[in-house]
């Protein structure tokens, strides 16, 4: 299998319950719900994305041949010694689920990474994944019913957070959404998440701080 990834990069992760902690990021080229060009943008089935997960190039982005190839891509960020600290990569796109395969989490695992991913939860996720984060969009399938986290960007029309609270996640996580009305979404999160103790705020830090 041939990897296509826009950028792989080091930062701390910017939202949900792994909030803070030091990452290698890497986001895979492609989705299922948006080709990732604003001409396409209304007729998408996720209208409010602000990735940029088109083509190979951003940061240390290109095409990858074999598992091998890319785990070593991304270990080569990782700070040195290696021992300093729990090594995380963070799977994310695009919808990542579309290219991490068996044989890449195998090859992550061998040089002791954890493995996060963040995915729209339409495609189901397979063994060995050791943080998953599942982000649901309107009026889209949600065949992933269950992880580690689930972080639903709030509000969304006809996205009901209580149509979501029974399902088998740990964490429960409620992120304003951004755009002309982030600061009424962000309200809004804080009164529902007040109202529902199940649900806590997720705010984008990455954002705040400046950070990539």
């Amino acid at each position: 299998m041939t990897y296509t990834v826009k950028e792989i990069f080091l930062t701390l992760q910017g939202e949900g319950g792994q909030a803070g902690r030091v990452a290698v990021f890497c986001r895979f080229t492609g989705c299922n719900l948006w080709s990732g060009r604003e001409q396409d943008r209304e007729s998408a089935q996720c209208r409010f994305c602000d990735t940029d997960f088109v083509g190979t190039d951003g940061d240390n982005g290109g095409r990858f041949t074999t598992a091998a190839e890319l785990a070593g891509a991304i270990n080569s960020l990782w700070p040195s010694p290696s021992d300093t600290g729990q090594k995380l990569v963070v799977f994310t796109g695009g919808e990542p689920l579309l290219q991490l395969d068996a044989p890449l989490i195998a090859a992550m695992h061998a040089l002791d990474f954890d493995i996060a991913v963040e995915s729209n939860g339409t495609v189901l996720a397979p063994e060995g994944i050791d943080w998953l984060c599942i982000s649901p969009k309107a009026g889209t399938p949600l065949l992933q019913t269950g992880g580690t986290e689930l972080k639903l960007v709030y509000p969304q029309a006809g996205l009901d957070p209580a149509d979501l609270a029974q399902l088998e996640f740990r964490q429960f996580w409620l992120q304003p959404m951004d755009g002309p009305h982030q600061a009424q979404n962000l309200q809004a999160a804080i009164s529902y998440c007040l109202a529902h103790p199940q649900w806590g705020l997720s705010l984008q830090t990455h954002k705040l701080t400046g950070i990539p």
